[in-house]
């Protein structure tokens, strides 16, 4: 083959060695300097399956162009040689760069293709989302609250990640955690409103369902969704999404009539005290125990997804995973049944 014109590929389908052009999403660009003073910018590419390392050097043809052309969350057709570096993961070799064009989308070029999503589709997750709303919460008003706050943010909660690094970190993730979260929550109620009946007032079902639906929509507001990655807003910075849910739950509830204002006063402070710790941002320790079953189902939704993500990305030998950043621990592979 003409190396001067190397096959159009996709990034998460290069062999080491590859001499290929493809598309890609620049998702991170940081300028770092060296023990020598030099500046220089590590970069990161990606599709939705493969992230791919680049580092402009100073005295590099491409640092100039990296440090006034070269934008996050813009696309790129790179033609380069695809590495894989034992110590340091995927690499490219950049031979040359452009901003994708509008013709690129005759070649396959689709900007979906390259953020991770949801496995789910994100119009049934909020189809279920909704019938839930309007199935399990008794509490007329109250489940008023929940469909206006689920039918003014439907477009990002289907958009938005969970969270940018963590749990759910991909497009559908915010969506697919809530409603994950709002199932487990129902069952839970319903088996801890019977094994502690003489409970009194007994534990409040519409609460449990409301606070699991609205536990995380502050998310909505913590992150920009006018871009295609996702960034932290100013609000999102200031104050976090439990302050900033807790706000749209106060805001909207105002528009809602004969709602319960002891009800509201609960489901805020469910909003607020869902994390718990106070190491994790939780200001205040939950005071009632429909939010102990919320931040319980929502903890181990998050972990869970972080555990099944480790353990089906992994391509690391032996019988454990690769050390995972944010868990900081190797999950052992070996089981055999």
């Amino acid at each position: 083959m003409d190396r001067s014109q190397p096959a159009l590929s996709r990034l998460h389908e290069l062999t080491p060695g590859q001499y290929a052009d493809f598309f890609a999403l620049l998702s991170s660009r940081t300028r770092h300097t060296t023990r020598d003073g030099a500046p220089y910018y590590s970069c990161i590419f990606q599709d939705a399956k493969r992230k791919v390392a680049f580092k402009a050097w100073a005295d590099s043809t491409w640092f100039e162009n990296c440090e006034q052309q070269w934008c996050e969350g813009h696309f790129y057709k790179i033609r380069g040689v695809y590495e894989e570096n034992e110590k340091y993961g995927p690499q490219i070799d950049i031979h040359d760069i452009r901003a994708v064009k509008e013709q690129d989308r005759a070649d396959g070029f689709e900007p979906a293709d390259f953020l991770p999503h949801s496995r789910h589709d994100p119009e049934v997750m909020f189809a279920q989302l909704k019938s839930l709303a309007e199935s399990q919460i008794g509490d007329a008003p109250l489940r008023q609250l929940v469909l206006l706050l689920l039918e003014r943010h439907a477009e990002p909660l289907k958009r938005l990640p969970a969270t940018l690094n963590k749990f759910h970190p991909f497009m559908g993730g915010l969506l697919e955690h809530t409603l994950s979260v709002t199932q487990s929550c129902i069952q839970l109620a319903e088996k801890y409103a019977i094994q502690y009946s003489e409970l009194r007032p007994p534990l409040n079902r519409d609460l449990v369902v409301a606070g699991a639906i609205l536990h995380d929509f502050g998310r909505l507001l913590e992150f920009d969704d006018e871009s295609f990655l996702p960034q932290p807003t100013v609000p999102g910075r200031l104050f976090g999404h439990l302050f900033l849910g807790r706000d749209l739950v106060r805001d909207t509830a105002s528009e809602v009539p004969n709602i319960n204002p002891e009800l509201i006063q609960i489901l805020e402070h469910i909003v607020i005290t869902h994390l718990s710790i106070p190491e994790w941002g939780s200001p205040k320790l939950p005071l009632v125990p429909e939010c102990l079953i919320i931040h319980h189902a929502d903890d181990l939704d998050a972990k869970l997804e972080m555990y099944a993500r480790c353990l089906t990305n992994d391509r690391a030998p032996g019988l454990f995973t690769d050390r995972d950043p944010v868990l900081n621990r190797q999950l052992f592979k070996g089981r055999t049944v």
